[in-house]
């Protein structure tokens, strides 16, 4: 198994924990060592085979359903991190939702979604965790690589991930004098346990500079370096964790 970056007993909320690399950033970080509060939207045999996976991970760990797009789950969810772990150290936006469609026939209600989700939920949960952070607290914002290049029939996705490189930018520089640091992960095509095909699979693995699609796992990986005293000096950074696509 790889090393895991030690995150002794670092409290975490981690958003979008369901599926695919949310999933893989709570088992991760809570085989590291943090204390993992995971938000899910909907349930189903994932959240209960990721509930049995925690339970067996030392540690105090706790699975929320909350839509992240809702101002009163948000409060719900903060809370819970405020009476079962007593505040918190670090804050993983992971959650987002993407939709492919031409922009000449996007709608505005599906961009006000993708954009609320993908942008709006971060602001809404990073703003309202700030009276939980302690003094040396880390949020690690789950960006793409489509936001630096841009993707055709993806313009709403690529709009928020790209406002949410400006929007950590902007905090790491107001929030660092309280002891808060933003940063940016910006994964490039990950596998998954959605199966993609084949020929997709061989496209963007040949687009890489290491010849194969990302694990959920390397992207935890990184997540937890930010969260981590290793990075205490790394602020307002994007890093793009994409096998050089």
């Amino acid at each position: 198994m790889t090393d895991l970056i030690p995150l002794g007993g670092k409290r975490v909320l981690v958003t979008g924990a369901g599926r695919g690399i949310g999933r893989g950033l709570a088992l991760t970080l809570a085989a590291s060592g943090a204390h993992v509060l995971a938000c899910y939207r909907g349930g189903g045999e994932h959240i209960d085979s990721l509930a049995v996976r925690l339970k067996e991970t030392p540690g105090d760990h706790h699975l929320i359903q909350a839509d992240v797009t809702d101002a009163e789950d948000v409060q719900r969810l903060l809370e819970e991190a405020r009476t079962r772990f007593g505040g918190l150290d670090g804050l993983v936006n992971n959650a987002g939702v993407i939709s492919h469609i031409p922009f000449e026939e996007l709608p505005y209600e599906e961009w006000s979604r993708v954009l609320d989700t993908n942008l709006g939920a971060v602001f809404r949960l990073t703003q309202q965790a700030l009276p939980l952070f302690g003094e040396r607290a880390s949020v690690v914002n789950i960006g793409s690589r489509a936001a630096t290049v841009g993707i055709p029939l993806r313009g709403h996705y690529t709009a928020a991930k790209a406002g949410l490189i400006g929007l950590t930018r902007s905090l790491a520089k107001e929030l660092g004098g309280r002891g808060v640091r933003v940063n940016v992960v910006a994964p490039g095509v990950i596998a998954t346990e959605a199966e993609l095909p084949q020929a997709v699979v061989d496209k963007y693995s040949g687009l890489t500079a290491v010849g194969r699609l990302g694990r959920t796992e390397e992207i935890a990986h990184a997540a937890a370096f930010l969260l981590s005293d290793l990075s205490s000096y790394i602020t307002g950074e994007t890093l793009h964790v994409d096998g050089g696509i």
